[in-house]
């Protein structure tokens, strides 16, 4: 198990985490900031100088992630993981991460009173014989606080809430070994394996009357997608991309499924790529779109979109994979892709 400790810098996330320990027998305190540490040494400065956090770089989601894992394997007891985390395609990655390994997460958000936590981040202890790097640590904290408010929506309700204004640490830990011993914060993620091989994935667009698009936010994974997933062995295409509108939406399309995209994906490690089958499943009525009705543990939410307003949901493949697949409908044939790309 997990217990990852978010909230803002200077939240007491991380003295509570190291007390949290004493709390929960067999358990592990883990840093994913000596993960950041790590990149910062191994990787080219032209790449760092790329980001401004190293929360941006995949390689630092997939090694937190993985690191995670093999620490569980080693010591077998929970980890109790003080991080800061407030974009919710990260959050989505990590945590889906685990949940693929069978791994649960408690999210817990220590919250404390923004004029509290300015007192805290001008009072933090400075690093010995060092004043600039004291003054920048302060500053990052305080820049923070601005991207923490806008977090918040999203964190309340994702996250089981601890208030730390009037708390010491151990008071503090005390309180979330409590809450989590109870299930408290408990994410129910669809546990999607890692696949193991090629895969063979079909996916459906549904549109409106006004021949828009249907996209649905994964919690388990970053960006947006069209509702679909991998057809099992054994399982015609047609029949799985049928399947994964009725579990993901709680309806059937009214139309057969008619093939637009066929787009072979490139292998990617730590992905294996394979084929990706997109299909129209035809027009949703205002009345069957309020028939809506999606897993909470799968997808947290959907929305009809213009090719333009998906341009800034999906990512690059997916959003190549979709405008294909419009051009398609709109020619009236299927279109071959490798990577993205028609050939002949």
């Amino acid at each position: 198990m997990i217990v990852w400790l978010n909230g803002a810098f200077g939240a007491g996330k991380t003295t509570a985490a190291r007390e949290l320990v004493d709390f929960l027998p067999g358990s592990t305190f883990y840093d994913p900031e000596l993960v950041g540490d790590g990149l910062r040494m191994m990787l080219p400065r032209k790449r760092l100088d790329e980001v401004s956090d190293y929360q941006d770089l995949p390689s630092w989601r997939r090694l937190v992630v993985d690191t995670g894992a093999a620490l569980i394997a080693e010591v077998g007891g929970p980890l109790v993981v003080p991080m800061t985390v407030l974009r919710q395609e990260y959050r989505d990655e990590i945590f889906g991460g685990f949940a693929a390994r069978r791994i649960p997460v408690r999210h817990v958000l220590l919250h404390t009173d923004e004029t509290i936590l300015r007192e805290r981040i001008t009072e933090r202890q400075a690093i010995p014989g060092d004043a600039d790097a004291s003054e920048s640590v302060r500053r990052w904290c305080l820049d923070h606080l601005e991207p923490y408010r806008s977090a918040l929506p999203w964190l309340l309700d994702d996250a089981y809430v601890v208030d730390t204004t009037e708390l010491t640490p151990r008071q503090t830990a005390e309180h979330i070994a409590d809450a989590v011993r109870e299930g408290a914060g408990s994410c129910d993620i669809v546990q999607t394996p890692e696949p193991r091989a090629e895969t063979l994935a079909a996916g459906v667009l549904l549109f409106d009357e006004d021949d828009r698009v249907l996209l649905v936010d994964p919690t388990y994974k970053p960006g947006w997608e069209f509702p679909g997933g991998v057809v099992e062995s054994g399982e015609p295409p047609t029949h799985a991309g049928v399947r994964e509108v009725v579990e993901e939406l709680g309806l059937r399309p009214a139309e057969p499924l008619r093939l637009l995209v066929v787009d072979w994906e490139q292998p990617c490690p730590p992905g294996y790529g394979g084929l990706r089958l997109l299909f129209d499943g035809g027009r949703l009525t205002a009345e069957a779109a309020r028939d809506v009705l999606l897993p909470a543990s799968e997808l947290r939410a959907w929305r009809f979109v213009t090719e333009g307003e998906a341009a800034e949901l999906l990512p690059p493949v997916r959003l190549s994979r979709l405008r294909w697949a419009l051009r398609a409908r709109e020619q009236g044939r299927p279109l071959y892709l490798e990577a993205g790309t028609p050939t002949g």
